[in-house]
This record gives structure tokens, sequence and C-alpha cells, in this order.
């Protein structure tokens, strides 16, 4: 039982050798994940490095799959995975996690699990046969890379193309913090990834049932300075408002997009940044941080605000693009007065 992930020093090979020490072939594994595409492959490669090797192997997701994109990537990849509401324990008698850790969701704990395999920051202390966990790492398919690489298993067009799509999406395109090994798996796995199916998941970013919420978008959006601003009013999703925000930043006219809509009793503003000196994540908080819950990073960010915060600015739903339209423009003019008196000392 290990208290603590591997070292840095831990070659490999030697984490492969101690994972098929694990387990025999009378085992049944369970993998659970929260399903992105990161965790999709990692799922998938870990259940290759065992093929063969144990009973049986599955697949459990504790979330909903939604966003066109990742419905895509399970479609045209065959993604074999089921909802955890079709989980029998008794079937199993050996448990994974990759992509997370148990302290990551309810629905994790009380699961006894024999292997984590993450790249996010360790929070809490991790008990298992094997942990290994690697937060300086942009992906957790770069993991999973480098275990069947060192078990020399060559990957097949669809494994490779599900890590590498997985290493594109989790480092946004290199865009955020990544390490060698990143890379190195990247360009390993791009020479035998099918391309044309990573640029069909990446334009899948729309569905059917959204095309009517463009069509709003399109008709109602105004533009200040390089800004396109539209209020959704209500909806049932804040996906909708992601998915608006990021085909607005599409426009070449526009360098920020910045959408907005009621949630049941909540607003939510989704910004998104495609210039170089200002911060999603600080607009976010300058206008909202004392109204609700904002931030995020210098390209993408998100608020959150109670109704009760703002509704007694208001006089009816019908005033909220206005309310919002003139926090913008008050927070532009003041970004260019503190510019303005920067440059005048």
């Amino acid at each position: 039982m290990m208290d603590a992930p591997f070292g840095s020093s831990i070659p490999n090979s030697e984490k492969v050798k101690r994972l098929y020490g694990l387990l025999d072939s009378s085992d049944a594994l369970a993998i659970l994940i929260n399903a992105d595409p990161d965790a999709m492959a990692s799922a998938m490669a870990l259940k290759r490095l065992f093929w063969r090797h144990l009973r049986r192997i599955d697949i459990y997701r504790i979330n909903k799959i939604d966003r066109a994109d990742n419905l895509a990537f399970v479609k045209m990849l065959n993604v074999d995975q089921q909802h955890i509401g079709r989980l029998k324990k008794s079937d199993y008698s050996k448990w994974a996690i990759v992509d997370s850790q148990p302290h990551h969701n309810p629905l994790f704990r009380n699961i006894p699990f024999n292997i984590i395999i993450d790249h996010h920051p360790l929070e809490h202390t991790l008990r298992a046969d094997f942990v290994d966990v690697q937060p300086q790492f942009g992906a957790n398919a770069t993991i999973l890379t480098e275990y069947l690489r060192a078990a020399e298993i060559k990957p097949s067009t669809r494994m490779a193309t599900m890590l590498f799509y997985a290493i594109k999406c989790d480092t946004n395109n290199f865009v955020r913090a990544t390490v060698a090994n990143d890379i190195n798996a990247f360009r390993y796995l791009y020479g035998f990834a099918n391309l044309n199916i990573v640029k069909k998941i990446e334009t899948s970013e729309i569905k059917k049932k959204n095309l009517g919420e463009l069509k709003k978008a399109i008709e109602h959006t105004v533009f200040y300075k390089q800004t396109a601003f539209v209020h959704m009013g209500r909806v049932k999703s804040a996906d909708t408002l992601v998915i608006v925000a990021d085909f607005l930043l599409k426009l070449a006219e526009a360098t920020w997009s910045i959408v907005s809509g009621i949630q049941e009793d909540k607003l939510i503003v989704i910004f998104r940044n495609a210039g170089f000196r200002r911060n999603a994540g600080k607009m976010a908080s300058d206008i909202f941080g004392d109204l609700g819950s904002a931030g995020g990073h210098r390209n993408a960010a998100r608020a959150e605000v109670p109704l009760a915060n703002i509704n007694a600015k208001l006089r009816s739903e019908s005033d909220y693009r206005d309310f919002l339209l003139a926090l913008i423009k008050q927070r532009h003019r003041s970004r260019l007065k503190k510019l303005s008196q920067s440059n005048g000392k």
C-alpha cells in the first residue's frame, strides 16, 4: 500500500511492472472517471494496458456527456463506457480512477481504489496499491502514453487519436502550462493519429438544438468597442452561454465576447478574450466580484451572481441587458482612466 505518489526518479518501466503485479487473470477491473476527453482517453489506454491480462475491464463515468465535441469524441472513437448508475460493485475485484482523485466527487468516495493515476494537484493524502500523481503534466493522457510506450505497446490509430486529442485538448493546444513529457507524447502519437477525426471533433461545437439559440444570439448581439455582447435571457443550461461566447469570438471584429443569461436563481456571465493585454478573469472579478463569485483565466472566465443581489437595481428581467452593458462600459472607461493616469506620471 502506497501512502504517497511515485517519486520522479521511478522509471515508467517500473511503474508498468508494478501495475501488472497488482492484478491477475482472475480479476475484474472497474475504471471510474469524470468523463472528458482526457479522462476517457486515459481510461481506454489503461484498459488497453491490461488487455488479455484480466477477466474483465469496464469503464464507468459519473457524469452526463452533453458537449457536442465530447459527444463527437465518444461516437467517432467508439469509447466503450457506461454510466455509474449501471455499476454493480460485486462484479469487480479491483478499482481504478484516472484523471481524478477520490475526494474530487462524492460518487468516488467509499470506493476502495487500488489504482490512482492523475495529473491534478495533490490536495489530500492518497492511499492505494498504486498512486501516480504528476501535477506538472498538462494532460493525464501523457502519463498513459508513457505507460504504453514502456510496455512496448504500439497504439492503434483509434487509441493514438484519443490520446493525441486529449493532450491537445487539456493543454489547450499547449497554451496552458505543459512540460517536455506532454510535447514528446504528442509528437509520438502524431505518427499514429487520424488527424481528420481530430479536426472533425474539434469543429463539432454545436448540436441541432443549439441552432435556435445561435439565431437568437445573432439577432441580439451588440458591439461595444471590440466586445461582442448578448444577453440570452433565461436558459436551461449554462453550456448554452459557453457555446454562444465561443461562437461570437470567431467574429473578425471581436477580441472579446461576453454572454449572459439567467439559470434558475442566478445570473451567469461568460467571458472570452482573444487579446494580449487584458485579462478575462480579472475583468470578471472587477465587475462581479462584489456581487457574487467571479474569476477565471486570462482568456476565459465566468461570473455567477445570485439574482437576489441585483434585483433591487432592476425593474424587470428586460432590464438585465442594459444593466450589464452599462457595467461593461463603466469598466472600460475606468480602465482607460487608469491607463491615462499611469501614462501621465
